[in-house]
């Protein structure tokens, strides 16, 4: 079996989206599925990668984390290799590539299928302010529905994020298939390594955020949040891992709350190395996003043993079950706080919690969730091909 993966966004571009594809495209191949990338080009200066082709792309005004791919370069392309190769189109993003996806599909006859990573209704009132939220949402659910119509079926990280869908009105055929975690997600990471890297005081107990920095990752209210957790553990410090558009404003947050020396932004950080030893140097992971489909983060801080606080909304509730090494408490500054200073101050909670964690995250390998989705590549195609044979062969004739 061959499919086609198209995407608006891949590595160098690090976010959960560029993470789930890689994951899916190592374990798929020992499941038999032979797969094959578009995705943008970032460096004119790239060099080729197997099984990956570069459309040339254009900056997106107002976003430097993110390209848009030439419409004329990208559909010529998928044309040229669409051509009789595969069994299938799996689309990544609802953008260009969702619509370049659907019409090489539909040309070549085949199956179509899309992954829902994003949760779009929570992101429009962020970056266009003007527009009330409950417009925005209404558009959300409009552009939604509107786009499953297009392909056969869909591919969900989580149940909520399943149900959200059909609360939309969304009718194709949903399958849960969450990101898995690779086996090299836990190998230990050094915490003491990472200290030093990042010139932290030796010593200080470390809250950790690892993603995004984006306006709905809800980061403003970690902050708030540890103001009041320095009350109780005056040497705390919150180290934010990632990049985005809300780094400018959380930054002029830190100031203002005079947290500039204890609250530290440390960047995008190698996932084969330095991102492991970010979680193992963690005391508690903290995480409050409103817009997860899965919460991917949560499981690689739990294979490193990080002990977390998380509030539980949409994706992260299929994630943040019981016995799975988190606290997870409500979205109030008062109730977050405490249970971030309860696991500082208890070091026999922090080791149940880790090992919980660890425990926990093994049940999310990656070989089996590409197992699964490789079923569902399959269940997908014999649909699409009883559908096209009922086109061909109609009613059934009279003789």
């Amino acid at each position: 079996m061959r499919a086609l993966f198209v995407s608006d966004v891949y590595f160098p571009r690090v976010n959960g989206v560029s993470t789930s594809i890689a994951t899916f495209r190592a374990d798929l191949a020992e499941c038999g599925v032979d797969t094959e990338l578009v995705a943008p080009q970032y460096n004119a200066l790239s060099s080729p990668e197997p099984g990956i082709t570069r459309i040339a792309s254009a900056a997106v005004p107002g976003d430097p984390e993110d390209r848009r791919m030439h419409w004329r370069a990208l559909t010529r392309t998928l044309d040229a290799l669409g051509n009789g190769r595969f069994d299938l189109v799996h689309i990544h993003t609802p953008f260009i590539a969702h619509y370049a996806g659907v019409r090489l599909a539909r040309r070549a006859g085949i199956a179509c299928l899309a992954t829902y990573h994003t949760f779009f209704e929570e992101y429009l009132h962020h970056y266009v302010p003007a527009l009330p939220h409950s417009l925005g949402r209404l558009l959300a659910r409009a552009f939604t529905r509107s786009q499953c119509r297009s392909v056969h079926a869909l591919v969900a990280p989580s149940e909520p994020m399943r149900t959200a869908l059909l609360e939309y009105g969304v009718r194709v055929p949903i399958h849960i298939v969450p990101t898995g975690l690779p086996a090299d997600r836990f190998r230990p990471g050094d915490g003491g390594r990472f200290r030093a890297f990042a010139s932290l005081p030796p010593g200080r107990q470390l809250l950790l955020y690892v993603g995004r920095i984006a306006h709905e990752k809800n980061i403003e209210f970690l902050v708030r949040s540890y103001l009041r957790v320095r009350l109780s553990v005056p040497d705390a410090m919150l180290v934010i891992a990632g990049e985005g558009p809300a780094q400018p404003t959380l930054q002029q947050l830190v100031a203002e709350l005079g947290l500039t020396q204890d609250v530290r932004f440390v960047g995008y950080l190698d996932r084969n190395e330095t991102l492991l030893d970010c979680y193992a140097a963690a005391d508690v992971f903290v995480f409050a996003s409103r817009t997860e489909t899965q919460g991917l983060v949560l499981l690689e801080a739990m294979a490193q043993g990080a002990p977390i606080v998380s509030t539980a909304e949409l994706g992260t509730r299929s994630v943040l079950r019981p016995g799975c090494g988190a606290l997870v408490v409500g979205e109030q500054i008062e109730e977050f706080a405490l249970a971030v200073v309860r696991v500082l101050r208890e070091p026999a909670l922090r080791a149940e919690l880790a090992m919980a964690g660890r425990a926990y995250a093994q049940n999310w390998s990656s070989p089996l969730m590409a197992r699964r989705l490789a079923d569902v590549y399959r269940e997908v195609i014999a649909a699409h091909a009883r559908r096209r044979l009922a086109t061909v062969t109609g009613p059934c004739s009279h003789n």
